[in-house]
């Protein structure tokens, strides 16, 4: 019969038997000694399958829990559950980041309806308290079409859920109503839902790209979740009182404001921990959700225990604390079940206790014992003559031998290794075999560590004892199809917007106004001396959103009527038509030049490749493929490599590097600063340990005479590769055959730098990498002068940074710190004010007087800080406290925590840039964005706020946050000079003339475009009823704007209709028109007025002009004549 391969004949074995004999005469506890850690998971997974009962899995921390828990993902997919423990904070936090809460909430439920097989989590996790378990199984709702629903009260429903009402939906958690439809993203799900209904019935259900807004597949039913860990329905005023009856005198007002919040029902971030007043008789421990019958396996019952015990102690702790100073009340101090309640309720269970060392367990009397014969398997490091040894060993002695990896194509060169060593490996593709044991077995998978069970002879060998890592495997996101954010429309009142014609003035709203019965929106536009244009939103096309790349306040206003305007947009072009001449001479010249070209990837570059510990991302592949083509060309390699910090880049950079020492070339690194060439430097030496490569480093942290030798060692071609700054560059520095160039932020190096290093690419491969992203358009303007590979997608398996928004008191800033602090941690402190920089250091010294505090800012000597940063990265410092100018790119995987104070104050790609220093480990990281409460906070200020707050919870606004930093990345890339003209007319403006003054030099023809008026008396705009939302509304008159041909007025159609349910008439009508708008343009015609049912289509001359008498009267009817007509003349 089939078995699964990790499975196999294990029943008849001795060791395994017993396990399942002792359960089945039920002597508990039984107690199995000599299990690895790695063999945890596997023996889970062999109960699993041998006993029709639920098993329950508790570790003494997260991180082991988490290992197992992937491990389980890979014997028994889907069928495992992993909750993560949160941790209780007293104090306000406004906001934080809900992922973690979303992966919780959906364990809860599964947990709760008993769709599970096995349960993994820290003992920490099984001491907190949820809510009653009836609420998660009531709360579970099945729309599916055809349903009946009063949607007012469905909305009211998941509002009560936890769900957030918006004008769009773009992260989970959220909901948007327009008339019939309602959008719907689920914290569980890939993709936003949109249901339509026809009255109260659910007329279809669809999955939607919540980028683009736009449907994706049609499905039958969902089934809604809360959005919310916490659910809270009634009995609002008796918890309220019963909170209200504990406030003493010292209790701080966010206790007030919290009981009042209560009171109105109203949900709240950190409600958690009220939990015993708003449901203080019902059953809150996660034993109530658990399977009577359910088997508790217990890691390392000692430890376990112990962490119980600390976990508990640090918990009394903080409470004691926060009652102290006002944040608690008397009825909060037993948020934790202590470990008597824990034990004696796995008690009522069979309990299984796994222990690697036969010791005695404290505090459960164990009935039965069973002793495991195992041991670790041999590490190769790659070494494949010494795994296939020891395979042929271990086969002699019996033993079935099976190798997990999880790339395909290591999984056949094994194959093929293994069969011509004689070893008949067998390649399962699926688990589940029939196979004699003594096998040799290859299955495809991922496991973080291997194991040996020598009694009962079955060795795993996985991909970190073949290869020495275990590749962190990411599930891969579902890539949605569709453009990257086209039209990037975020106006609102008060923003700056560039009209072509009349420059840059201040956008007000959207008005509408009436002529002769005939209904036209326009948008108004107050210029300098506060002249107003009306712009008919029909011509949308020719308005952009300004943006420049400062501050907001440095933006003039061009005047009406005056030539300012012609002069600057005629100053830009000058210097358009400029860079594109210099761009495109580059490119002449470097595709001429004659390089070297270098050979095929040799066998190491695949083993190189193959030992990178993280799965790449697919621009990584892409770029990798890219820059590897380009050096197997003769002609020199100029690719420019963009991404976000810690997307990546380096990774290209190494592989590249390897490649050209390969073919024995030498290879420069320059960086922008002594401390980044440190970090290269130890990261290369790392990644090239085993090879024969040396990796040097020139800096001022080496003494002149090792600098010297190391110079000279180059000249004669003994270091293969050099990494420096400008040092590089000096006279006194050659090679002797130098292959590749690597510049890391070129952007940074001054003119006299950058004259220098264009002497040194001359004739060799140039990699560039720019950490600032850079905006699509722009890419895709110069694709055919430069080439640039952009890295856009973050890596998986960073941990999320758990973020969280806070008031800036000194309580949180100390629990903050000392949370950090205890696990040997660093802390980035953010503080943006030089002149009270050192009061905030004296503030820090007085919290935590045993830390070791170092300030860092902008007036310090450039030598000052690097010096600071240096023994910052070697632990000198627990906490660096500076202005926003931590080095960019600089790794500090040591530092986990950061805390912005003033984030108001700071523009959210600001955030998201400094929230990247963090997170760089295995480890979780936090961030806290405070602010000052104020007695008044100002209303930008508040938006603000608000702007973080969902930036936080939803990662919404992030398209606005990477818009800035793509805009800045723009201005690197082509210049300080090109960067003031693009702040003076706005980006769009400028990337529109550099496209254009680049075809013109390639010799394309750019045509002047006709710029047709269209004068019909027709009512064409989006009424009010059906699209209210200002911003969706400039979003949809823009695309309309942009309607070019029949297919495009379909895909609009389509697309409105999807989002805002039936056109009503004046849309469809606007649509149209701008159909008929582009055909005249095509055709040249300047006019096409109405007079009547007559139609004049005025042409360049007389001759051309035409009239036509359509006798038609009704609107939409006329139009769609109108545009049948023009498409004859085409």
């Amino acid at each position: 019969m089939q078995e699964d391969i990790f499975l196999l004949n294990l029943q008849n074995k001795t060791e395994f038997s017993s396990v399942l004999g002792n359960i089945s005469q039920n002597k508990s506890p039984l107690l199995i000694n000599g299990l690895l850690s790695s063999q945890r998971a596997h023996i889970a997974h062999y109960l699993s399958a041998n006993l029709e009962k639920k098993l329950v899995l508790v570790t003494s921390n997260e991180i082991e829990a988490e290992r197992i828990y992937t491990d389980l993902e890979f014997y028994n997919p889907d069928r495992v559950l992993f909750i993560k423990n949160e941790e209780t904070r007293f104090y306000a936090i406004e906001a934080k980041d809900r992922k973690e809460e979303s992966k919780r909430i959906e364990s809860l439920i599964r947990l709760a309806q008993e769709d599970y097989d096995i349960l993994v989590l820290s003992v920490e996790t099984l001491m907190r308290k949820y809510l009653p378990k009836r609420l998660y199984v009531e709360s579970k709702l099945d729309l599916e079409i055809g349903s009946i629903w009063n949607l007012a009260e469905l909305v009211d429903l998941l509002v009560h859920y936890g769900y957030e009402r918006e004008a769009r939906v773009e992260g989970p958690g959220q909901i948007s109503l327009r008339g019939g439809i309602l959008d719907i993203y689920l914290p569980t799900a890939e993709l936003p839902y949109r249901l339509e209904f026809f009255d109260d019935e659910i007329d279809s259900i669809r999955t939607f790209d919540p980028i683009s807004q736009k449907s994706i597949d049609k499905i039958k039913q969902i089934t809604i979740s809360p959005a919310r860990e916490f659910l809270f329905r009634e009995g609002f005023e008796e918890a309220a009182k019963r909170l209200s009856d504990d406030l003493s005198k010292s209790s701080n007002d966010d206790l007030a404001f919290d009981i009042e919040r209560i009171s109105e029902g109203h949900y709240f971030e950190g409600m958690h921990k009220y939990i015993d007043y708003i449901y203080p008789d019902e059953r809150k421990d996660l034993f109530s959700y658990i399977n009577k019958e359910a088997i508790f396996v217990i890691h390392e019952p000692n430890r376990v225990l112990e962490k119980g015990e600390n976990y508990f102690e640090e918990f009394s702790e903080d409470y004691k604390h926060a009652l102290e100073k006002g944040f608690a009340l008397k009825g909060q101090g037993e948020l934790l079940y202590n470990l008597d309640y824990v034990t004696e309720y796995m008690g009522s269970h069979f309990i299984v206790l796994q222990s690697f060392l036969p010791k005695s367990v404290k505090g459960f009397n164990t009935a039965s014992i069973v002793n495991f014969e195992t041991r670790e398997p041999v590490s190769f490091q790659g070494k494949i003559p010494a795994l296939l040894e020891e395979i042929k060993y271990q086969k002699k002695q019996g033993y079935t031998i099976v190798l997990v990896e999880r790339d395909e194509d290591t999984i056949m060169s094994l194959y093929k290794e293994l069969s011509n060593a004689s070893l008949e490996p067998i390649y399962l593709r699926d688990r589940k075999a029939e196979i004699p044991e003594g096998k040799v077995v290859l299955v495809k998978g991922r496991l973080t560590e291997g194991y040996v069970y020598s009694k009962s002879k079955l060795a795993v060998i996985s991909d970190k004892e073949m290869f020495g890592v275990t590749k962190k495997s990411s599930k891969q996101k579902i890539k949605h199809k569709g453009k990257k954010i086209e039209s990037f429309i975020d106006l609102k009142a008060g923003d700056h917007v560039v009209h072509e014609t009349y420059g840059v003035g201040k956008f007000v709203g959207i008005e509408s106004k009436k002529f002769d019965d005939i209904r036209k929106d326009y948008i108004k536009i107050v210029y300098s001396a506060g002249d107003a244009l009306y712009v008919p939103l029909s011509q949308m096309d020719k308005v952009q959103k300004y943006i420049g790349t400062g501050a907001g306040d440095a933006v003039k206003l061009n005047k009406l009527g005056t030539s300012e305007w012609k002069k600057t947009k005629a100053k830009a072009k000058k210097a358009v038509d400029e860079i594109a001449q210099d761009l495109i001479d580059l490119y002449a010249e470097r595709r001429d030049a004659r390089g070297y070209a270098f050979t095929e990837d040799t066998p190491w570059q695949k083993e190189f490749e193959s030992l990178f510990p993280y799965e790449e991302t697919v621009d990584q592949i892409n770029a990798i493929e890219d820059v590897k083509k380009d050096m197997q060309n003769i002609k020199p390699m100029d690719r420019l490599i963009c991404g976000d910090v810690g997307y990546g880049k380096t990774e290209v950079a190494i592989r590249a590097i390897f490649k050209a020492c390969m073919d024995s070339k030498q290879v420069a690194f320059l960086v922008p600063t002594t401390i980044l060439a440190q970090q290269h430097y130890n990261n290369l030496k790392e990644r090239f340990a085993g090879y024969p490569i040396r990796v040097e480093v020139v800096s001022r942290f080496k003494t002149k005479k090792a600098q010297e030798q190391i110079i000279d060692d180059a000249r004669r071609g003994l270091v293969d590769v050099l990494i420096g700054t400008h040092r590089i560059l000096s006279k006194d520095v050659s090679f002797k055959d130098l292959g590749l160039l690597v510049v890391d932020e070129e952007q940074r190096f001054g003119v006299k730098h950058k004259e220098l290093l264009k002497k040194l690419k001359k004739d060799v491969d140039v990699l560039t990498l720019s950490a600032t992203p850079i905006p699509r358009t722009l890419h895709f303007s110069l694709s055919g002068i430069r080439d640039m590979s952009l890295l856009e997608e973050p890596p998986e398996d960073r941990h999320p940074i758990m973020t969280y928004v806070t008031e800036a008191r000194e309580g949180i800033i100390l629990d903050a710190l000392e949370r950090e602090l205890a696990r040997g941690g660093q802390v980035f402190f953010v503080y943006n004010r030089v002149q009270t920089i050192d009061k905030m250091a004296d503030i820090i010294r007085r919290l935590v007087p045993d830390a070791n505090l170092a300030v860092a800012h902008g007036q310090m000597s450039p030598r000052q800080l690097e010096n600071i940063m240096v023994d910052f990265l070697e632990k000198e410092y627990d906490i660096l406290l500076s202005t926003t100018i931590i080095e960019t790119g600089m790794d500090i995987s040591n530092a986990n925590t950061m805390i912005v104070y003033d984030a108001d104050k700071m523009g959210l790609s600001q955030l998201y840039q400094l929230r990247g220093r963090v997170g760089r480990s295995s480890r979780q990281a936090y961030a806290y964005f405070m602010y000052q409460k104020d007695k008044v906070l100002t209303e930008v200020s508040e938006k603000r706020l608000k702007a973080i707050k969902e930036f936080t919870e939803f990662g919404s606004g992030f398209k606005i946050a990477m818009r800035d930093l793509e805009i800045r990345g723009a201005g690197n890339i082509l210049g300080e000079r090109q960067h003031g003209h693009m702040t003076e007319i706005g980006y769009d403006l400028y990337v529109k003339m550099l496209d254009a003054a680049i075809r013109n030099l390639q010799g394309q023809v750019v045509e002047q475009k006709v710029d047709t008026e269209i004068e019909l008396d027709i009512n064409a705009y989006i009424p009010e009823n059906y699209i209210d939302d200002e911003m969706s509304k400039i979003e949809i008159y823009k695309k309309i704007a942009s309607i070019e041909s029949k297919q495009d007025l379909y895909d609009i159609e389509e697309e409105v209709e999807d989002r805002f349910s039936n056109i009503p008439e004046p849309v469809r009508n606007l649509m149209h028109i701008a159909y008929i708008k582009a055909l005249g343009e095509k055709l040249g015609i300047l006019k096409i007025k109405q007079n009547k049912t007559v139609i004049s289509f005025v042409g360049p001359t007389p001759e051309s002009s035409v009239k036509k008498d359509f006798k038609e009267k009704e609107s939409y009817k006329l139009i769609t004549n109108i545009s049948s007509f023009l498409e004859m003349m085409l």
